[in-house]
């Protein structure tokens, strides 16, 4: 199983806009680098996506490698910011939301019956 990072120092970015998902780890690297300018290998994750919003990419750097991961909606697609080129952090609770294919801006909390007496 593949674990992502958890700790107060890891971000998570994502790249505003939309990316060519032909590209592997060293072209998002590069974009993270120049566009964003964060650094690559400081262990935040970077999340990018396709134009037509059906696939992202996300790269991380633990210390001992680099990871690509990728994740192909079958239906629908992920909810992504509006803005261009430039990159917002979200929570590692709001990725999670992403990948299950959630509007991670506004989720909605379910009703949970407390105990009376």
């Amino acid at each position: 199983m593949i674990t992502l990072p958890s700790g107060q120092n890891v971000r998570v970015w994502i790249a505003t806009g939309h990316t060519d998902m032909r590209c592997g780890f060293p072209s998002l690297a590069l974009r993270v680098q120049e566009v964003l300018k964060l650094n690559p290998l400081d262990g935040n994750l970077f999340v990018f996506r396709g134009r037509s919003g059906s696939l992202i990419k996300v790269i991380w750097s633990d210390g001992q490698g680099s990871c690509l991961f990728t994740k192909k909606l079958e239906r629908g697609r992920f909810v992504w910011p509006s803005t261009q080129g430039g990159a917002i952090a979200i929570s590692p609770a709001q990725l999670s939301y992403l990948l299950s294919g959630i509007d991670w801006r506004h989720p909605q909390e379910t009703f949970r019956p407390t105990k009376v007496g």
